[in-house]
This record gives C-alpha cells, sequence and structure tokens, in this order.
C-alpha cells in the first residue's frame, strides 16, 4: 500500500490540518454543487425549489447506505492498517468493493417503489409534490454513483487520503455549473431540455463520474494488492464485520433524515413557502458547517489507526484536537451567519416570504452551530472505536424523539408558529449532545480511560 499515511506517529495537528482541509475543501464543492442546484431551481420557481427540497430529504433516505459503508470501511481497514495487517486490509477492501456493488443494484429497485410515498407523507397534493416525483424518479439512477462513491472513498480514507474526493467534487462542480443550463434549458434551435427534470439528469452523469474517478485512484493506491476478480465472490464473514459497522452508521444516519421528514411533515402545514424556505436554508447552514465535516471525516481515520495500533492516548486526544478546531472555527461563524442570513437568503429566492422564513432558521441555527460539532466529532470517535451501535441510540433520542417531541410542543401546544419547528430542532441538538457526551465517556473508559483525562499527549 504504497499511498498510506501512518497516521499513528508525529503530530496530530499536522493529521488533521493534513486530512481535513482537503476533506474540508471537497466538502465546500459538494456544497456549491447542492448550491448550483438550488440556484437553478429558483429560476423556475418557489414550487420548483420545493420539490427540490422535499425529493432530496427522499433521495437522502436511501443514500444512507453510502454513508454507512464508507464509514465501515474505513474504520475496518483503517483498523487493519494501524494493527500492520495489510493483508487482512487488502481482503476487506475487495469484499468491501464487491458490497457496494450488490447494495447499488438492490437499492434502485427499492428507491422505485418506495420514493411516492415518502413524497406523500413529507407534501401537499399540488404542484411543487409533482415537480418533486419527477425529478425523483431522474435522480434514483444516481444512487450507484453515490453509494460506489462513498464506499471506494472510505477505502481512500482509511490509508489517510481525502485529497481524491476533494478532486472527485470540484470537477463533479463544475460539470454541474454547465450540465445544468445545458439539460434544463437545452440548445436553441436543436433541443428544448428537460426543465427541472435536468438538474436531476445532470446529477446522475457528474455522480457517476466521480465514482469512475475515486475508482481509478483507489486501483493506483495498491490497497487491493494482488488480489484479482475471484477475491471479489462474496465472504460470509467478513460481509458479517462490514454489516457490523455499515447498519448502526445507515441507522443513524436514517433516524437523521428522520428528523428531516418530521421536520417537512410539521412545515407542511405552512405551505409551500415554508418547506422551500427551509430547503434552501439548509444549504446555506451546510456552508458554514463545512469545516467540521473535514475536521470530524479526518477524525475517522486518525483515531481508527491509532486505536488499531493501541495507541489510546493518541486516540482521546485526537477527539479534543478536533473539538479544539472546531470551537476556534464557530467562534467565527457563527456571528457571520447569524448578521449575514438576510443576504444570503436572498441570492437565492426573491420570494419575500421564503426570506423571512430562511432568515428565522438561521438565527435559531447560528447558536447551535457548535452542538452539531461536537456531536459529529463523538459520531467518529464511537465509530473509530468500533462501537457505532451508540450513534444509532443517541441519533433515535435526538432526531427520531426529540425534534418530533419538542416541536410538537412549541407548535402544537405553545403555538409558536413555524418558528416553534426551529425550537424544537435546537432543544433536540442540545439534550443530545448532553446524552453523547455522557454515552461517549463510559464506552471509552474501559477501551481507552475515558475522554476527560488529566494525561495530556506529547
Amino acid at each position: 500500500m504504497t499511498k498510506t499515511h501512518d497516521l499513528t506517529t508525529g503530530s496530530l495537528t499536522q493529521h488533521f490540518l493534513r486530512l481535513a482541509v482537503p476533506a474540508a475543501i471537497g466538502m465546500v464543492f459538494s456544497t456549491l454543487y447542492n448550491v448550483v442546484d438550488v440556484f437553478f431551481a429558483g429560476m423556475i420557481g418557489t414550487d420548483a425549489q420545493a420539490g427540490l427540497a422535499i425529493s432530496f430529504q427522499a433521495f437522502m433516505v436511501f443514500i444512507s447506505i453510502g454513508f454507512g459503508l464508507s464509514a465501515a470501511l474505513t474504520a475496518l481497514v483503517g483498523n487493519a492498517i494501524g494493527a500492520k495487517k495489510t493483508a487482512n486490509a487488502s481482503t476487506i477492501a475487495v469484499q468491501g468493493l464487491g458490497f457496494a456493488i450488490i447494495a447499488s443494484i438492490l437499492l434502485i429497485g427499492a428507491a422505485l417503489f418506495i420514493s411516492p410515498y415518502l413524497l406523500a407523507f413529507i407534501s401537499v397534493e399540488g404542484p411543487y409534490r409533482a415537480a418533486g416525483e419527477a425529478y425523483l424518479s431522474i435522480l434514483l439512477f444516481s444512487l450507484p454513483g453515490f453509494i460506489m462513491g462513498y464506499g471506494l472513498n472510505g477505502l481512500l480514507q482509511a490509508q489517510g487520503d481525502t485529497v481524491s474526493m476533494q478532486y472527485a467534487l470540484i470537477g463533479a462542480f463544475f460539470a454541474n455549473i454547465g450540465l445544468n443550463p445545458l439539460l434544463m434549458f437545452g440548445i436553441p434551435g436543436i433541443w428544448g431540455g428537460m426543465g427541472f427534470d435536468g438538474i436531476a439528469a445532470a446529477t446522475v452523469i457528474s455522480q457517476t463520474g466521480v465514482m469512475i474517478f475515486i475508482g481509478f485512484r483507489l486501483l493506483k493506491s495498491g490497497l487491493f494488492g494482488k488480489k484479482n476478480l475471484n477475491d471479489i465472490v462474496p465472504d460470509l464473514a467478513l460481509y458479517r464485520q462490514i454489516l457490523t459497522q455499515l447498519l448502526p452508521t445507515t441507522f443513524t444516519m436514517l433516524v437523521m433524515f428522520t428528523a428531516g421528514f418530521v421536520v417537512q411533515f410539521y412545515l407542511k402545514k405552512f405551505g409551500a413557502s415554508a418547506v422551500a424556505a427551509y430547503g434552501v436554508a439548509l444549504r446555506v447552514e451546510q456552508l458554514f458547517l463545512l469545516p467540521v465535516f473535514g475536521l470530524t471525516g479526518a477524525l475517522l481515520p486518525i483515531a481508527a489507526q491509532n486505536f488499531g495500533g493501541n495507541q489510546p492516548e493518541r486516540v482521546r486526544m485526537a477527539l479534543l484536537t478536533c473539538w479544539k478546531f472546531g470551537w476556534i472555527f464557530m467562534v467565527l461563524a457563527c456571528p457571520i451567519l447569524y448578521f449575514a442570513a438576510p443576504l444570503l437568503m436572498r441570492i437565492f429566492t426573491s420570494d419575500p416570504v421564503v426570506i423571512e422564513i430562511g432568515v428565522s432558521y438561521l438565527h435559531v441555527d447560528g447558536f447551535i452551530l457548535p452542538i452539531y460539532m461536537m456531536m459529529f466529532a463523538i459520531n467518529s470517535f464511537l465509530q473509530a472505536l468500533k462501537k457505532p451501535i451508540w450513534t444509532l441510540l443517541i441519533g433515535i433520542y435526538r432526531q427520531a424523539f426529540g425534534v418530533a417531541f419538542f416541536s410538537y410542543i412549541f407548535v402544537h401546544i405553545w403555538e409558536f408558529g413555524v418558528s416553534g419547528v426551529w425550537y424544537g430542532i435546537a432543544i433536540s441538538v442540545l439534550s443530545g449532545l448532553i446524552l453523547s457526551l455522557f454515552i461517549a465517556n463510559r464506552v471509552a473508559i474501559p477501551l481507552i480511560g475515558g475522554i476527560f483525562k488529566r494525561k495530556v499527549f506529547r
């Protein structure tokens, strides 16, 4: 494995900078990719933006397998690399590739059947639901690109490579800028284009390109060693290992997306403007979380390799270092988000009602971004310790029960209106952090001595 980086020695700060910066840059372009979609949907109207919001929410349910597979392969292969078991790492990688192929095929079939019911749950019948249904029917064919891309990238991350996905996402962003107007509006005098559905077709093409590029980079990494196609035949024992790591993370993501469905369920009573405002505001929020995604994404391979290499103090300090850098960024980002919210919303829509509702969300969101940062880090930490089941249990409380329960209180009992949904989210996030800290420390005590030790690694 000539491209593998040893994360069990050297400065943790330097490892974070080397891994987090490329990952964050990649996430910048990934988010800008979605921003471009929102911008072009806004050229059509509020119903198109609302349709994009609900279809994206449903689509994320299906690609949750990709997130889980990426985290599972990063943890398993990272542990093997940290323990210097290169042959085992290669075997897991090949089996992970086969797993991703099978999962992609099965997901397309399941998604075509389930997606109409998901959209019906979070929307009312009308123009924006019709737009979402047509859009999603095309978008589903990008599933192999997402699932395979995430899974293969997990193998690269386990080796300390976050640069390859950065390059892929930058390329996808620029491709999307060109493909969106081309497929939406066509070529004058030759082809009339696909309208709103062209945004979905652009995603299918660009994400397939991401998958191909990541696969090419993985082949060059040497991780597969001397394995051949015969080694891709499913090994049930290894599939069980992958599923053991994958399912808790996947269900955690599903629970997170369930929170989105709960939010959309409450918002639909306030009309298409509220649904569109939430969709736009989420894209704005993601821009401010990008460094956090980079940091917490870097934490997983760093902590996984050190845990596999029996370096408990470095595992603990990796989490604390992640938090330290996260808080430094949040001190700068949160005031900007709060005061610039109206300007940021106006970039994507001229509808005054959409702007007003979106700003109300971002004003609440500006206070809870640091809490998101700490919880995302805890999720990566527990995954690296090969205890992902706890992330699922935390997610069930915060994103299923918490959002539904507190939003109900603020919206239906205290009648706060649409702002009640935002307050419900905030209370569930805050209480979720308290639960996360308690659980993570208890899980860490027998494995690395706990999170809050006084001993400092040098």
